[in-house]
Formats: structure tokens, C-alpha cells, sequence
């Protein structure tokens, strides 16, 4: 007869060290520390979540999109932002005068107001880590240095050669 593991078994019979049948069931709620089977073979506290154990899945290294939000700011297409205010790693930056949310193109522009005197700034959504829409704030993971250097937005200019100088120079203030 044949068999699907043929690893699994010897002269016919299963191998008791590579048999999951055989094999104790570690419940992942419980620290390894506290994991001792009790008399029925259970660990003690099973199916119920250790106080002290964290679990959570770590964040996965992502590539910078400029032009869209990431997933977990939660704005879509349509979404109205207008007059947001914009909070950057270090500081309030301005209030958004213009937004586009619009999957791979989305932005905001920002008035800096006495900030950065009469000059308005682009933000690529990939920009954005967190919305509040209760009081009407948009954080940024960029400082407030990085968006005064950022290029002059020039809404005359608007076209692909900007859009990829402005996702450039974002790009690039990842890895300062």
C-alpha cells in the first residue's frame, strides 16, 4: 500500500516521534513557562488567554506609496478632509486647503497660514498615519522641518514629473 509521508511510517506502522497524533497540543495561550499538562494531559488554564501574554502580529515592513492612504487611516475615495488641521511628528503645521482622495492619487495640500508665511505644502496620503475625525486632525509621520524643506507645491506643475520629485523627496526622508 502506498502511503502519502512515507517518512511517517516504518514497516507499515507509523513512527510515534513524527506521528501528530501522538504529540501533546501546546496551547498558545498560555506562556511556556506556566505550560505543564496536568493529570488529563491539558495544560493548566487551557483555552483561556494568559494575562501576562501579548499577542499581536508584527507590522510588516512596507514600501513607501506616496500616493495612496495607508490602509489603516481609513479614508477612501471621497472622503472630505477639507479644513482638517495637520499635526506633524513635532507640531501643528496648518489646515488643509485642498485633498484628493482618489486611489494612487491622493494628497493633501496644506496652508502653513504664519508657519511657513504664504506657502503651501503637498503631502502624498502616504504621509498620513493616523485620522481623528472626532476633533478634526490629520497626523503625519514627517517633521516639520522635513515639510519646510519639502518642494514649493506649485499647483501650475501639477503633473507626473512633480508628482514624482514631490514622492521622491518624501521617499527619501524615510531613511534620514
Amino acid at each position: 500500500m502506498d502511503r502519502p509521508n512515507p517518512g511517517l511510517y516504518r514497516d507499515g506502522n507509523p513512527d510515534p516521534a513524527l506521528d501528530p497524533a501522538g504529540q501533546p497540543v501546546r496551547d498558545e495561550t498560555v506562556p511556556a513557562a506556566e505550560y505543564a499538562p496536568d493529570a488529563a494531559g491539558y495544560p493548566q488554564g487551557a483555552g483561556q488567554p494568559a494575562d501576562d501574554l501579548v499577542m499581536t502580529t508584527p507590522p510588516a515592513m512596507r514600501r513607501f506609496d506616496p500616493w495612496n492612504y495607508r490602509e489603516e487611516t481609513a479614508l477612501g475615495d471621497g472622503a472630505d478632509v477639507v479644513g482638517y488641521t495637520v499635526e506633524a511628528l513635532d507640531g501643528h503645521i496648518g489646515k488643509i486647503d485642498r485633498s484628493s482622495t482618489l486611489v494612487g492619487d491622493s494628497y493633501l495640500v496644506v496652508d502653513t497660514g504664519p508657519w511657513i508665511f504664504g506657502k503651501r505644502v503637498l503631502l502624498p496620503a502616504g504621509t498620513v498615519n493616523h485620522v481623528d475625525s472626532l476633533d478634526g486632525k490629520i497626523y503625519v509621520d514627517r517633521t516639520k522641518t522635513q515639510i519646510r524643506n519639502s518642494p514649493e507645491f506649485d499647483p501650475d506643475q501639477f503633473g507626473p514629473e512633480y508628482r514624482d520629485k514631490i514622492g521622491g523627496y518624501y521617499d527619501s526622508t524615510y531613511n534620514e
